[in-house]
């Protein structure tokens, strides 16, 4: 596998890290969960760093793959990173924003989901998330 230098790595977590300074993936075997977690050793540090992401999507990352590949799957960490925080809107302002700005949290969090389940990135049509 050739990596790719100089590409920034999403680790989760808010963490990035050069590919060319990974040296090592491992697992986490014990209390992994339904989420991957995977420690991650590099040149320049003596203990590894945890990772939200599996080893095998790190690796993917990491390896030489198209821009748009790359794109693709920044995309999709973006999207579920917004998905997050608009779970985190507490109910009373979403019917705020649903009466008032006619913005539906629930319709974009359904349709931010099954955009990051799917192969493509998705644009969701505006007229399908503001009421008209």
């Amino acid at each position: 596998m050739e990596i790719k230098p100089d590409r920034m790595i999403h680790l989760g977590y808010g963490k990035y890290w050069r590919s060319d300074a990974i040296v090592g993936l491992m697992p986490i075997e014990d209390d992994r969960g339904p989420g991957r977690r995977t420690e991650v050793y590099t040149a320049t540090l003596d203990h590894p760093i945890i990772a939200s992401r599996s080893e095998r999507a790190i690796l993917e990352d990491m390896a030489i793959a198209s821009d748009e590949q790359f794109k693709i799957q920044e995309a999709r960490e973006i999207l579920s990173d917004l998905v997050d925080a608009l779970e985190e809107i507490p109910d009373v302002l979403r019917r705020v924003l649903l009466t008032e700005a006619r913005f539906d949290v629930e319709a974009w969090v359904r349709r931010l989901r099954e955009a990051v389940r799917s192969n493509l990135p998705a644009v969701p049509e505006q007229n399908d998330l503001f009421g008209s």
